[in-house]
């Protein structure tokens, strides 16, 4: 791999882990909007998010990339569909909070790193490895005995990890930048979003003006919502989806570990079973993410300067086929 390559896998990587740490922390501020229910909350953190956008935009006075896109229609018609399926995500992701799942919300991102894989290989055509597959097939199993588990198809866990995944396969089709995109689609969002606070208002139904506090607390929901989405847009246009997948583990631990301690929900043997397959699974991935990272940091061997022959070769230097099949062939 070139070293600018490496340079921006390595970006990627941090601003993944950047972006999936604080979404771990997300089931400890959205209680604290209520009386707020999760339909105002939500349309308070898209009119915040693009308020947030264009400050961040102003600031930079980054606004180059605007004229350009608006050219391009396919590529506006597929920020509206991300805008769309974001949306969909952090409402069920509000709601399941708000109503006592965040056990089941961090199920949803837990399963989300084996459909983001499943996503690659269907519809990006990207070759899984043999361990791969069968942590996929692995993570089948769990939503089976989930299923049972809960007594229904845990639906909430299944429609936060379709629309992730969905997500961040759009914001790859797209191929914008983090803040340039993450502003696009909040100002898709921002005019049904505004809408319905003013029909709020007009009705006597908005609780923005509860108190000081919490009016302050539903404008957070912009920067809070910016940065780990800008985190997650900058890792997303510089690894593959593949990769994106195995770093997903952090923000759904922390969100299950705040379901059993603080909110101290219940999780029967079912539903432990279940986990655990789907943890053996992520075990797998990580596993074998491992092993290839170990296998691409080897030195390619050198090849014989000119004029030397095959029987010149130092005892260090080896030949092609000397190659074990830990050593990929590399272009």
């Amino acid at each position: 791999m070139p070293q600018t390559a490496r340079s921006e896998a390595g970006k990627g990587l941090w601003y993944g882990l950047a972006a999936y740490g604080m979404w771990g922390l997300f089931p400890l501020y959205w209680p604290l909007l209520e009386p707020s229910g999760a339909t105002e909350i939500l349309a308070n953190r898209m009119v915040w998010s693009l308020l947030a956008a264009v400050a961040i935009l102003a600031a930079r006075r980054h606004w180059g990339w605007l004229r350009p896109l608006l050219r391009e229609p396919r590529r506006l018609a597929l920020s509206a569909l991300a805008a769309t399926v974001i949306g969909v995500n952090w409402g069920v992701y509000i709601w399941g909070v708000n109503s006592g799942h965040v056990v089941e919300t961090s199920l949803g991102y837990f399963i989300n790193p084996l459909v983001t894989i499943a996503f690659g290989v269907l519809l990006l055509r990207e070759r899984l490895r043999r361990a791969q597959w069968a942590a996929v097939g692995i993570g089948a199993v769990a939503v089976v005995v989930l299923t049972l588990g809960y007594g229904r198809l845990p639906w909430i866990a299944l429609t936060l990890a379709l629309s992730f995944g969905c997500y961040g396969l759009l914001k790859k089709k797209v191929a914008l930048g983090g803040l340039e995109s993450f502003a696009l689609e909040a100002a898709f969002l921002f005019p049904f979003a505004l809408g319905y606070l003013v029909y709020l208002a007009l009705t006597g139904h908005s609780s923005f003006g509860h108190s000081a506090g919490h009016a302050t607390l539903l404008a957070l929901t912009g920067p809070i919502t910016a940065v780990p989405l800008l985190c997650f847009g900058a890792s997303a246009i510089r690894l593959p989806l593949s990769t994106m997948g195995l770093m997903q583990y952090l923000a759904p631990t922390f969100q299950f570990l705040i379901g059993i301690a603080y909110f101290h929900e219940s999780m029967p043997p079912a539903r432990w079973a279940g986990f655990a397959l789907v943890w053996s699974a992520l075990v797998v991935l990580s596993w074998d993410a491992l092993r290839r990272m170990r296998a691409d940091r080897r030195p390619l061997p050198q090849a014989a300067p000119v004029g030397r022959t095959p029987g010149d070769l130092t005892p260090g230097d080896r030949t092609p086929a000397d190659r074990t099949p830990a050593d990929p062939v590399r272009p």
